[in-house]
């Protein structure tokens, strides 16, 4: 069957998926960084201590490590589930996952009830990178897919930048009250179940299979090197993405000219500084897929893995005034356009019976790599050397991008059949 070439050509299956997986990345966005924008303040608000206080950061850094954690399980487990029950399915079962919990995280009272209410709501959040990228990647035009890689992640920047919005709205009210924001989304998975079909693909692989892959095969057979050299890359640059997500509203609030101004106006240039990476970041991610149409996954993904690192070490390597800094963080979120590739060019390396499986597990298998280095790093942070835990962190983008070079292309595992 000829490939659309045209957006007339899509079918209506086609359509809806691609809105599906859009919206359920959007909110996923939302989700995911409605604590980052108030971790500071509310940790210290469970704690009963002031915001200054080392424990606070470290408490704060264990919080986001469970997080990272339960993506990377969550990942792993309705990846499993994705390619066990259907795409469609997979997808409603995860927005209802992290909705409930982000929304729950509202009612804690202690440090360790917001910490598990985080770590559960991050195994709807992993799952659905899974099971969304797996969905698109079977249901679009292969041609289109590094434009689909880019418009998919622009989705999550969409969902900080309403994450933003929801922290300017609530900026002057208890940091408890925008979790309830995380509600929203379960809204979503009334119209999934409704109008988003099961791939053909999965649909005929199903029926084809006298018994369904387990996890134990990506560890068996021509898998077995694809799952090795993805662990590699994906444990790397995630471990140094995350530390930057997490500790640079740390690093804007320690800043002397935001240091000094009240509780509102520290929150407003946290939520401004995360806009601005949040635009960097849109537009790196149609940059990397324009790159990719032209140059290939490989080459890309590791030039933009070493212009990430370049921008952190140079970013952070000396004191930066508000204004630079500002500036700095958009040129970092342009660099995240690389993870924006991940989407599209991990799924097609497994088999289909595979594939939610296998890019779920191996991309959030980074995330467990992440959680513990956002908890080492946070030993700089902890004494209020948040620049010197990200430039550390930037080095980690030098490896990655060798590791890159390593990874197959993905019409290379073509022949990699379930």
């Amino acid at each position: 069957m000829k490939e659309a070439s045209s957006w007339g050509e899509l079918s209506s299956q086609q359509k809806k998926s691609g809105m599906a997986a859009w919206l359920g990345w959007m909110f996923d966005g939302l989700d995911m960084h409605l604590y980052t924008l108030v971790a500071l303040p509310f940790v210290a608000e469970l704690l009963g201590r002031p915001v200054k206080d080392p424990a606070v950061a470290q408490h704060g850094a264990l919080i986001n490590g469970a997080f990272l954690v339960g993506w990377a399980l969550g990942g792993a487990f309705f990846g499993r589930v994705g390619d066990l029950v259907g795409r469609s399915r997979a997808l409603c079962l995860t927005i209802m996952v992290y909705a409930g919990f982000t929304g729950l995280s509202a009612v804690a009272t202690e440090w360790w009830h917001l910490l598990v209410f985080r770590f559960l709501s991050a195994l709807g959040i992993g799952g659905e990178w899974a099971v969304g990228a797996s969905l698109l990647s079977e249901t679009w035009p292969r041609r289109w897919r590094p434009w689909i890689a880019a418009t998919l992640q622009t989705a999550v920047n969409v969902g900080v930048l309403l994450a933003c919005g929801a922290g300017w709205a609530f900026e002057s009210l208890p940091p408890r009250y925008i979790f309830l924001v995380g509600v929203v989304p379960a809204l979503l998975v009334l119209w999934i179940r409704r109008a988003v079909p099961e791939p053909e693909d999965w649909e005929r692989a199903r029926q084809g299979a006298r018994k369904p892959p387990g996890v134990a095969d990506l560890f068996r057979g021509p898998v077995l090197g694809v799952t090795w050299r993805v662990l590699a890359i994906c444990g790397v640059s995630l471990t140094a993405h995350w530390t930057f997500m997490y500790w640079q509203q740390a690093y804007i609030r320690k800043l002397p000219e935001v240091a000094a101004l009240g509780d509102a106006e520290r929150n407003r240039a946290a939520v401004v500084a995360l806009s601005w990476v949040m635009v960097g970041s849109i537009a790196g991610n149609f940059l990397a897929g324009a790159m990719a149409a032209r140059w290939g996954y490989r080459r890309v993904v590791a030039g933009m893995c070493l212009a990430y690192g370049a921008a952190m070490l140079w970013a952070f390597s000396a004191p930066r005034t508000h204004g630079e800094a500002l500036a700095w963080m958009t040129v970092i979120g342009a660099c995240q356009g690389v993870f924006g590739l991940f989407t599209m060019c991990l799924p097609p390396l497994f088999p289909v019976l595979l594939r939610t499986t296998g890019a779920g597990f191996c991309y959030n298998f980074g995330r467990i790599v992440a959680a513990a280095g956002t908890v080492y790093f946070g030993r700089y942070a902890a004494v209020g050397d948040v620049g010197g835990a990200l430039y550390m962190a930037g080095w980690l983008f030098l490896p990655a991008a060798a590791l890159a070079l390593l990874l197959p292309r993905p019409e290379a595992t073509d022949g990699i059949r379930s």
